[in-house]
């Protein structure tokens, strides 16, 4: 307890941490209120089947990665990160109004891969932005990824109320309802960041920093590009696991909407105290063993899940995601910053960009895997992607998690 104790009264004792976590909250409830219910959404209120509803992920994904690869490379070059922040809280204000009232297939991927692939940057520089606040900080090196995984609990954190507050939502106002609440989430977040988040520059070391260690040179890194992929495999698995376990509730074991509301509620609430407790392990052990911990656990949830009788059964289950989660979501961030350093921009776009790759293949395989071999089939997929990513990381062990020599 005392070695929280210190961190909490450091965050809460500093403004800009403190807005920091108020931003990392709207945000997490702006996705919490989205994420668990898109396929519900495309597939069920617009109408796409499961290949066409693939096509759309996919080709907002892709817009997605190649819009925030750039803002997050202007972000260590050219701009504050307050201007990329406001650019992504007003774009998602604009999306998810977008999605509120548009039902026509390529308005929705217009909409989608514009306007949220613009919004896509705000998680990755919410955790930039953190870096650097951490590094004008008194806050030692070393204890880092403790403070970022308090930060990415905040942000899950909004997901313990987020998906139960979204389905009584759409109870009364549908998916209108839903997506204007997560608009005006974004819409409150743009204020904030232009109200309180200050217009910092990027530093000097940062300039050279990019000039000197392109992703070109740091992809050339054996550890740092396996757990690339890794986590892009994982990634996939997740999303496959995301789009397809509100459908297995509904339709395998005829559950309700509430249920899938339940069952998205219950790892964030064991998030919280594993992410402190991996957080405070991260500070003292190896980033990469964590990892690697997260992966050989993932392959066990998703087979378990694949074995799944009745919609209760996958409220303890989430207890292993919640574990997955604290690592793969919160030290990992850290993991990638520490091969980049001084280019905290790129290096969580290096992240995010991992987790966006996963997702586009993700939804490529949804449609494929769902009518071919139905839902408990695509849990069995993902154990076994997930079993793939493991074992690239064991095979790809990196000495220690340092920056890499420029």
């Amino acid at each position: 307890m005392q070695r929280l104790l210190g961190p909490a009264r450091t965050i809460f004792g500093n403004r800009d941490f403190t807005v920091l976590l108020v931003c990392n909250v709207l945000v997490g409830l702006a996705y919490s209120f989205v994420a668990p219910f898109l396929s519900m959404f495309g597939t069920l209120e617009v109408g796409m089947s499961p290949f066409v509803f693939s096509v759309f992920m996919t080709t907002t994904s892709i817009a997605a990665i190649g819009i925030s690869t750039v803002l997050a490379r202007w972000s260590d070059t050219r701009y504050s990160r307050r201007t990329i922040l406001a650019v992504g809280g007003f774009s998602g204000m604009l999306g998810y109004l977008g999605f509120a009232f548009v039902r026509d297939v390529v308005g929705l991927t217009l909409v989608g891969a514009i306007l949220l692939g613009l919004a896509s940057n705000t998680f990755s520089q919410l955790f930039a932005y953190a870096r650097d606040l951490l590094s004008r900080s008194d806050v030692p090196p070393a204890q880092t990824p403790l403070y970022m995984n308090v930060f990415r609990l905040f942000f899950a954190l909004s997901w313990t109320v987020g998906p139960a507050a979204a389905a009584w939502v759409m109870s009364i106002w549908s998916y209108v309802g839903t997506f204007l609440v997560a608009g005006s989430l974004f819409g409150v977040f743009f204020l904030t960041v232009l109200l309180l988040v200050p217009a910092v520059p990027p530093s000097k070391k940062s300039l050279e920093a990019a000039a000197e260690l392109p992703l070109s040179k740091a992809f050339k890194n054996g550890p740092l590009l396996a757990h690339f992929i890794g986590l892009a495999l994982f990634f996939c698995c997740s999303t496959l696991g995301m789009m397809n376990l509100p459908l297995l509730i509904l339709n395998e074991l005829h559950g309700v909407e509430w249920q899938v509301g339940i069952a998205y509620s219950v790892a964030p609430i064991f998030e919280l105290p594993l992410m402190l407790y991996f957080g405070l392990l991260a500070s003292r052990s190896d980033h990469a063993r964590l990892i690697r911990f997260a992966l050989g656990l993932a392959v066990v949830y998703y087979a378990l899940l694949s074995l799944v009788g009745a919609p209760w059964h996958v409220y303890p289950l989430q207890i292993l995601s919640a574990a997955i989660v604290a690592v793969t979501s919160g030290v990992a961030i850290t993991f990638f910053q520490n091969f980049l350093p001084n280019q905290a921009g790129t290096a969580t776009n290096v992240y995010s960009t991992a987790n966006r790759i996963g997702a586009t293949v993700g939804y490529l395989l949804f449609g494929a895997l769902l009518s071919a071999f139905g839902h408990r089939s695509v849990f069995v997929a993902c154990a076994g992607l997930s079993l793939v990513a493991s074992s690239i990381l064991y095979a790809y062990r990196p000495e220690r998690t340092a920056p890499i020599a420029a």
